[in-house]
């Protein structure tokens, strides 16, 4: 198959939504968003906690964190398989090799990027509001909402970029969702087969759809930005 043929297929299979082209996506982005919401569900008010409160072993925690945001995937993958496997702690729960298994392994990798990023925010707005939560005797637990409410803003740009990361993910999804067909198939996983199988065709459609996510992912990032600009400045 010729270059330009293979780019002519790829483009038909994605303007004519192909079945298991659909599939693929549609299993992707289920797995990459539910990993996200579970990130940021823990990674947020984490990232809050750390910004606003001061605690011996702090900085210990910020050095933990700040390094888990370079995890290996593989090595991710390879943890998250050996305790959902049948020798594993949970083993008993027979995840493995499910799409549930791919939102764990995608949960571990995001969410010291969704912890380190938002503390990152939240720390400046800490530093300028502080003397007024000082002022107002807002408990520890009422400082976090506050910071959390007024940086939700940034925080959904930490939210995308918590969702870019895990829907590029190859590595450890590969390992722990074995890449079955139908089941546990995502985009990178079957963008990698297809091309060792030398179906081009059905590869960079899926290429094109994945480069057409981050596309979408960065406009929106820079969508909320410029709009957290034009809130702080009106």
């Amino acid at each position: 198959m010729g270059f330009g043929e293979a780019w002519g297929l790829a483009l038909a299979l994605v303007l004519e939504a192909d079945r298991d082209l659909l599939e693929i996506v549609g299993l992707s982005l289920r797995v990459s968003l539910a990993a996200t919401a579970i990130a940021c569900l823990i990674g947020l008010p984490l990232g809050a906690l750390l910004a606003a409160t001061r605690f011996p072993g702090r900085g210990a925690l910020l050095i933990l964190v700040n390094a888990l945001m370079g995890l290996p995937p593989v090595v991710v993958g390879l943890v998250v398989y050996l305790s959902l496997s049948r020798a594993g702690p949970l083993g008993f729960l027979g995840l493995l090799y499910t799409p549930a298994a791919m939102i764990i392994a995608q949960t571990v990798l995001i969410t010291p990027i969704t912890a380190a990023l938002s503390r990152q925010v939240l720390e400046t707005l800490h530093d300028e509001y502080d003397p007024q939560f000082r002022s107002f005797g807002l408990t520890r637990r009422q400082t976090i909402g506050a910071l959390l409410i007024d940086g939700r803003f940034a925080l959904a740009t930490v939210a995308l970029a918590g969702f870019g990361r895990a829907i590029a993910e190859v590595g450890a999804v590969m390992i722990v969702g074995g890449n079955i067909d139908h089941l546990t198939r995502v985009m990178t996983t079957a963008i990698a087969l297809e091309t060792s199988k030398g179906d081009l065709a059905l590869a960079l459609a899926l290429g094109i759809v994945l480069l057409a996510l981050a596309l979408t992912v960065n406009a929106a990032v820079y969508g909320l930005r410029a709009g957290a600009m034009r809130a702080a400045h009106a």
